[in-house]
């Protein structure tokens, strides 16, 4: 307990003033933008920070909450509608991982396994459980994936605030919560609701489980019109920063030592799917009339929670965006293996 004051208390103070810099400044995204550079850099320059688990978890309890109340009725219905873009997107993500494992391991030397878990679009721990099982070199791999979610989130949210500044799309995507204020007694019952669902999720070692658990949930009770409260702005807020927290606290001085040349093409690998994936997201957005920022955050190679953060910071689709990571998630966290398998039959 001492030892997890002394590195967490530090990590909370120099996140916040982070925050509140970010915020001086108007990046997007400053509750997790500032906490997670900030600390990344104090970490890969010696200062002991860490987060406990139980914050990263609350952090996206937060984050699966507010996301499921944007489900509604209507919402769900227009979700359909783009179910075959959906699955187009998971698709395209999927071969994206391929080329930039392809990619990686010409341009770093690395063997096949570590390339291919290290590129894979998908959750950097389910990622690493994988690599660890296929013979690849776990602490490149969770460190790849590292890197890949400091680049996504230090350019993404940038570029789309961009976009919707200059008015590209015809913003029609973009949804609100169906509930509208904060009521003590529903708030209290949402919370023990989807806490629950995370905790049996998570008894069933289902991946992300503090997000898809109280996300389903809120969405369940959203769509059916239950209306129990929203959450408090600084929850949310709370939320981001304990998510920047745990994902800069990961950048140790080890990180810093990993390989330079295999941590330098990952960076280069990582810069060509952001390209491509932006492309792609251009050529779907003309076609389905979505905002384009809503698609570039839809199909972007980054997290349900930063990326349906920034859509809802930008108030841009955020179900649309939601849904499009959770069944690319679901999609790569069942299948990696038996892809990997058949990708090394083929190569």
């Amino acid at each position: 307990m001492g030892v997890l004051i002394r590195t967490f208390l530090p990590a909370l103070a120099l996140a916040f003033t982070a925050a509140q810099l970010c915020i001086f400044l108007d990046t997007p995204l400053p509750w997790m933008i500032g906490p997670l550079f900030s600390t990344a850099i104090a970490c890969m320059l010696g200062a002991r920070l860490s987060a406990p688990v139980q914050a990263r978890e609350a952090g996206q309890w937060a984050i699966g909450t507010a996301l499921g109340l944007y489900f509604s009725a209507p919402v769900l219905a227009v979700l359909a509608r783009h179910l075959g873009w959906i699955a187009l997107a998971v698709s395209f993500a999927i071969c994206l991982g391929m080329a930039g494992s392809a990619l990686l391991r010409r341009l770093s030397g690395s063997d096949a396994a570590t390339a291919f878990f290290a590129m894979a679009v998908g959750g950097a721990s389910e990622m690493a459980v994988q690599a660890e099982r296929h013979g690849a070199v776990v602490e490149r791999v969770a460190a790849a994936h590292s890197l890949r979610i400091m680049m996504v989130v230090g350019t993404i949210p940038f570029v789309v605030r961009w976009l919707a500044a200059h008015g590209w799309g015809n913003g029609h995507d973009a949804f609100v919560p169906l509930a509208g204020r904060v009521d003590a007694a529903g708030l209290c019952v949402l919370i023990a609701v989807t806490s629950c669902a995370a905790l049996a999720l998570k008894r069933l070692r289902v991946p992300n489980a503090w997000v898809i658990g109280p996300l389903v949930v809120a969405l369940m009770l959203t769509a059916a019109g239950v209306q129990l409260s929203r959450l408090p702005e600084w929850m949310i807020r709370t939320g981001q920063l304990f998510i920047g927290v745990s994902l800069g606290t990961r950048f140790t001085p080890a990180f810093v030592h990993t390989a330079p040349r295999f941590l330098a093409s990952v960076a280069a690998c990582t810069a060509v799917t952001l390209l491509l994936a932006g492309l792609f997201a251009f050529c779907v957005a003309e076609v389905t009339g979505l905002h384009p920022g809503t698609m570039v955050l839809a199909t972007s190679p980054g997290g349900i929670a930063e990326m349906a953060l920034t859509a809802r910071v930008l108030h841009l689709g955020v179900p649309v965006v939601t849904a499009f990571h959770v069944a690319r998630m679901v999609v790569v966290v069942l299948g990696i293996g038996p892809l990997y398998r058949v990708w090394m039959r083929v190569g």
